[in-house]
This record gives C-alpha cells, structure tokens and sequence, in this order.
C-alpha cells in the first residue's frame, strides 16, 4: 500500500468544490424553462462522469513527513480509491497496533519503512470491503487482521489477501490488531528458534511490553517453564499476575546478578530486544545448551529525535563472537527480524493459525494497554517510548468526538503550564544550591577569619615588645 502523501492541490481542490457549491446554486434556478427528458439524462450523465467515484473518495491516513519527533507524523487526507491488483483485498480499518519499530522508523532508525513521505502501520484490524481477482478465500463482510511491511495506519488499506487472516468469534477489532506482530515474534523466538520444552528458565527483557506479555503467555503454555522479566516496579503486580516467576527492577538492580542469586547455572532462553552491551551480558547468563534470541536495538532510541550517541555507543557495544567460542561454549545466537519475513506467507500462516488456536482455548489474550484516536497518534508514541505502557497500545479510526478535540487544546496548555512549573522547580532548586554554596562557602571564610583574627592577636604582643 502506497504511504505517499496527498497532494495538497487535492486537498485544496476539494475544499473549492465545497465553496463554490452555493455560489453555484442560484444559477441552477435562472432557467425557467425545463429541460427536455433527454437532456436531462445527458447532463446527469455528464456529471457522473466529470466526479466518479474514484475521485470522491477520500480517507483519512497518518504519514510520516520526515525524520524526527512525535509531530513528524500527521494525521492527512487523502483522495481517490484504492485500486486492485490481483490477489489483493481493501480493508476498511478499524483499530491500528502500535510497535517500537514504528519509534524507530519515525527516527528514520528502522530500514523496513521507504524513505518519507510515507504511511506507516504494520498491522490492522477491519472489514474487506472488496476484493480483487484470484481471490477466493475472502468476501466482502469478512473480519480480518492484516499484517504488513507499511501503510496500515489509515481508514482504508489495500494488502494481499493471503496477509489477512479471519478474526476468531469473540474477538475486538482491538485485540485483533494487538495480536499478529507480537504474537508471531513472540512464538517463533520461542519455539523456533528457542524449542522451549518443560523446566526451562527464559528471560523476557521489557516483560510489561507487547511483545513481553505475548511471550510470558506463550511460556506459560509449556510445563514448569521458569520466567524471569524485566520491568521497572510499579509494573511487577501486573506481571506477576500474568505468569512472571521473577519480576526485576532494571531500574534499580543489576539484572544479571538477580538472575544468578536464583539460577547459579544461568539460563536456558534469553529474548534480546535491547543490543549493545546487554547483548553481551545475555550471552554471559545462558547455561551450556542455552540460546539468545535477540531481536531488536532498543537501546538507540532516546529521546524524541535520533540519539547519534546512544546509536553511537550502540554500535560500539555491538555484540560479535568467533565460531569456535560457541562450539566451546556450547551456546546459540540467533537474530530474528519479523519485516523480512514478510515473503515467508505459509510460515507465517501456519504460526498464526497455531496462535489463533491458543486464543479459542483461551491461553493466549492480548492485553490491551490503551487505545487513541489518529489524532492523538503522538500521545500514543510517547507514552510508549516513555515505557509507561502495560501491553499494546492502540490506534482507532474511529474519529475523535468534537468534545475531545476542544479538550486537546487545554490538554497541551496543561503540559505547557507543567513543563513551565517544572522548569520554575528546577530553577529554584538551582537558586537554592547556588545560596547553599554560598553559605557553604561562607562557612569554609569563617574558619579562615577566625584564624587571622588569631594571628593578629598574637602579633600584637610581639609588637608591644618592640
């Protein structure tokens, strides 16, 4: 699906339709005379043919404009329908999943998404609403999940049919969106590549993520597995609750030797979404036979915009290793990248098929963190960037009520008047050490007085003498 963005002449030319519309209508009225019937065919002929509704039909889609912060994707509009190719199906969108890779991508961090302007969204939730030839395995009303390289976060997207699969009886559009890029990852990492069996230890990094909560579910389907799970402590009841053996603060403890007061040994499975030196320390903690699965460079993203230090230092941490110390050691490295498997369709279809299969017994659920409007698709971003998310975050095509969007403007007034209070705290914590240095310093003078004045005193005597 194409991610250009609309030209704004469309744009533009739509809104002069919609003004010029009244100015037109008096004219309509100045014949006082009607039309013969054949003329009158001819001219609603005539106008159907000036606006079909190929040019009509617009939708709305975010595009990522460039490289950058949260504001780098806009919410557009675009013109004209999508057209068929064969073997393709049009997805009337309902709910959108959110992943780390689209933060990376909109840090121009993630070499799957073509250069911008493009609409990012590798999985959706929806109706088809047509289909192409050859398609025989889909009809309009079905209700399906997509999954995709790009161009899924608008209200309508065309992919191939065999990228979508038939949403299960019971599901939301919402837990529908939040399962095939997660959920796919979660279990080819884990069984695979990992061939997770009863009375293994794995360690989930970022366990209160999508990805995590997926892959402590799917964990929690084989026998006795142990695992443990990073997370900072205001998210260990959650994960606790959802199969967690061990919860750690990463925050505030050393992960690695958690790990070893529990499994001496160390462990069997470790998932790597972090890079650099933390895929060091994860080869370090895996027992004779262990596997790292790693799958992901978390630790370049900081902050809004791109890091070139933490990219830097990413780099330079980059874990390599010889043949023959994994012979010796008798451990595995594997990487895995869901976007370029994208040409895998029956791998990808008979591992879904598997997941589907836990949901209907009711051993895999995705747990839904919250759910936002494409107009808030930057809060949405940042409160996962942030790491403030308990499982998936959420965009709806829904759009947002008219209540909503007058709040928003004193949503961000709010944040502005924070950030101002904010920045008055810290100023007046800067004031407040300058005064106790100050005082420090004065403090450290008064000693120094105390002694001067002492040696005057005895300079005196010494002087009377002369």
């Amino acid at each position: 699906m194409s991610g250009e963005d609309a030209p704004a002449e469309q744009q533009n030319a739509v809104d002069q339709k919609q003004e010029t519309k009244p100015a037109e209508e008096p004219k309509a009225e100045e014949p006082k005379t009607e039309p013969a019937p054949a003329a009158a065919e001819a001219s609603t002929a005539a106008t159907t043919e000036k606006v079909p509704e190929e040019d009509t039909f617009t939708y709305r889609a975010l595009v990522l404009t460039g490289y950058g912060g949260y504001d780098k994707v806009k919410l557009q509009v675009k013109k004209g329908k999508p057209v068929l190719k064969a073997g393709e199906v049009l997805v009337r969108v309902k709910a959108c999943g959110l992943n780390f890779a689209d933060l990376m991508a909109r840090q121009g961090l993630y070499d799957r998404l073509p250069s911008p302007p493009v609409t990012p969204g590798m999985e959706c939730s929806g109706v088809v609403e047509a289909v192409g030839e050859e398609v025989t395995d889909r009809k309009v009303g079905d209700k399906v999940m997509a999954l995709n390289r790009f161009g899924l976060w608008q209200e309508v997207a065309v992919v191939p049919a065999t990228h979508t699969f038939l949403i299960p009886e019971g599901m939301s559009f919402e837990e529908a969106a939040a399962l095939p890029v997660n959920y796919i990852t979660a279990y080819m990492m884990l069984f695979d590549f990992g061939n997770l069996r009863p009375n293994q230890s794995v360690l989930i990094h970022a366990a209160a993520g999508g990805v995590g909560i997926a892959a402590t579910q799917l964990c929690n389907t084989v026998k006795d597995v142990i695992v443990f799970g990073t997370a900072s402590a205001s998210k260990h009841e959650t994960i606790s609750q959802g199969g967690v053996t061990h919860p750690i603060d990463y925050r505030t403890k050393d992960y690695v030797e958690e790990v070893r007061k529990i499994s001496p040994k160390g462990l069997d499975i470790i998932l790597d979404p972090l890079g650099g030196s933390d895929t060091h320390k994860a080869y370090n903690l895996l027992k004779p036979m262990g596997k790292l699965i790693t799958y992901g460079a978390a630790n370049m993203l900081a902050g809004q915009k791109k890091n070139l230090i933490a990219v830097a230092k990413n780099w330079y941490h980059q874990f390599s290793i010889h043949t023959l110390s994994l012979i010796q050691g008798n451990k595995s490295v594997c990487g895995f990248h869901l976007g370029y498997l994208d040409g895998e369709t029956e791998l990808i279809t008979q591992v879904m098929n598997t997941i589907l299969d836990l949901y209907k017994q009711g051993k895999v659920k995705p747990h839904i963190d919250s759910t936002w409007h494409l107009e808030q698709v930057g809060d949405a971003m940042r409160k996962m960037q942030e790491r403030n998310n308990i499982g998936k975050v959420i965009l709806t095509t829904e759009p947002m009520p008219e209540e909503e969007k007058k709040e928003e403007p004193k949503k961000e007034d709010k944040k502005e008047d924070k950030k101002k209070d904010d920045k008055k705290k810290d100023d007046k914590k800067k004031d407040d050490g300058k005064k106790e240095e100050k005082k420090d310093d004065k403090k450290k003078e008064e000693p120094k007085k105390e002694e001067k004045k002492e040696e005057e005193k005895k300079e005196e005597p010494s002087k009377e003498e002369k």
